[in-house]
């Protein structure tokens, strides 16, 4: 075919797709803003410089690396000011050592594989124990005689049958965060949870868990769940089962850390600001990429993209990086006390915190009637794989700003999040990056139709 020719069908198709769109100059806008973001990809390069740092726990060196690479990856992409704020955060430390060895009868039968929950005391020693196997926490109540002096096994299977991977999470995530507490109530000594995780695998899953300062403080661990399987089995078949665990994590003295904070100023009204964030802490396990250094990346690109591709907002778009989301949210309610009385306008703001994958949507938070109006320019949003735009919650950390006018949070595919969320699996080679670049993509086209259209007051 001509090349002319194919120019010429080429221009009539677009005038098509402006015309089935209604907003035309928009559309130009946001097939610009895509195409850079998928073939520049110049944040999924930079999420593999983040992850080359390693893990980043609350008060470790490495998150204070990662916050200060951070603020210069800012200033070296042409933010108008980047900055460190301090907060103080916990500092936990899991420490050189962390098993669990099976036994029948004194005898070895297998070492589990196991992470320390984060959060978790530790054992003073090896602490061995009978176990008793439970599925939720009225089965716990209804044998409390028997746990005294044992070993809790929480054997709370991922309902594999939900569609939304995060409902799957949510029934099985408090046994982690209360588990030792309940089992404490009963006189145990330790507790194991089954990992929480969608992925066949032997991989332990790691997350907080929490203590009452009222009841003894016991240490926890999870399990592998392939190695729960087989625990669960043996339980039934051998009554001379026992475990000996042995784990040298603490909670040390609260650490000196940073939220970080960047921003290209407004041309128009500078003093209203449109925020997009992740938390740059992870757990220890792998190097955080999905959980949330992707976030994090996602949001430091989104001023720069649409800068590169020539759209210059009229507000100041924000990027504000939050420490301690893991354990703690001691990043998140330093920055809502540090906005807000600052005299600034803020009118939105945006977390990316489930992993790098395919958009699916954004929930909207506060400002309802702004979904009514967003959902005109689902055509334009359709072009970055966002098919829905609904009511529902934002995220951990900008659900502590109280002064901010409407929160969204991004959600992308949550199919493979629980495969890699809080273990040795979140790594950078398990990101794709067209998946990566289609959510900086959906995330950058939501601030520049916010800002573009007026849409928030």
């Amino acid at each position: 075919m001509n090349i002319v020719l194919r120019a010429f069908l080429y221009f009539i198709l677009s005038l098509n797709i402006f015309a089935q769109t209604g907003f035309p100059a928009l559309t130009l806008k946001a097939d610009t803003l895509i195409r850079t973001a998928l073939r520049d990809s110049s944040g999924y390069k930079l999420l593999g410089e983040l992850c080359k740092i390693g893990p980043r726990l609350s008060g470790s060196d490495n998150s204070v690396k990662a916050a200060e690479f951070c603020r210069d990856a800012m200033i070296r992409l042409g933010y108008d000011s980047a900055w460190l704020q301090p907060v103080m955060v916990p500092r936990w430390v899991r420490g050189n050592q962390e098993t669990a060895v099976l036994y029948s009868s004194k005898k070895k039968i297998k070492q589990l594989s196991v992470a320390s929950l984060g959060g978790s005391v530790g054992t003073s020693g090896k602490l061995s124990a009978k176990v008793i196997e439970v599925g939720s926490y009225d089965e716990l109540k209804a044998r409390a005689s028997e746990a005294a002096g044992k070993i809790v096994f929480y054997n709370v299977k991922f309902d594999q049958g939900v569609e939304n991977s995060f409902q799957g999470y949510g029934k099985t995530a408090g046994y982690r965060v209360t588990g030792g507490i309940e089992a404490a109530k009963y006189g145990a000594k330790g507790f194991i949870l089954r990992s929480i995780t969608t992925r066949n695998d032997n991989t332990p899953h790691t997350g907080i868990t929490y203590y009452n300062d009222t009841i003894p403080k016991i240490p926890g661990l999870a399990i592998g769940i392939q190695d729960a399987d087989y625990l669960s089995v043996r339980l039934k078949t051998d009554k001379n089962i026992s475990l000996t665990l042995e784990m040298n994590c603490f909670n040390g003295q609260d650490a000196p850390s940073f939220n970080v904070i960047g921003e290209m100023r407004g041309i128009e009204f500078p003093d209203e600001i449109l925020t997009v964030s992740g938390h740059l802490d992870s757990w220890d396990k792998g190097d955080g990429s999905h959980d949330d250094g992707a976030g994090c990346v996602q949001s430091i690109e989104i001023p720069e993209l649409l800068n590169r591709t020539g759209y210059h907002p009229k507000r100041t778009v924000r990027c504000v990086l939050f420490m301690n989301e893991e354990n703690g949210s001691r990043g998140a309610d330093g920055y809502a006390k540090y906005i807000l009385n600052d005299g600034k306008k803020h009118l939105l703001a945006i977390e990316s915190d489930r992993g790098a994958f395919t958009p699916r949507g954004f929930t909207v938070e506060r400002d309802t009637v702004l979904i009514q109006k967003l959902q005109k320019y689902l055509p334009l949003f359709r072009k970055a794989g966002i098919e829905w735009i609904e009511k529902g919650g934002s995220g951990a950390d900008i659900s502590h700003l109280k002064n901010v006018n409407a929160l969204m949070g991004y959600v992308p595919d949550s199919q493979r999040y629980f495969d890699y969320h809080h273990s040795a699996n979140d790594v950078f080679s398990e990101v794709n990056q067209r998946e990566f670049e289609l959510g900086t993509a959906a995330m950058a086209l939501m601030v520049m139709i916010c800002d573009s259209e007026d849409l928030i007051k």
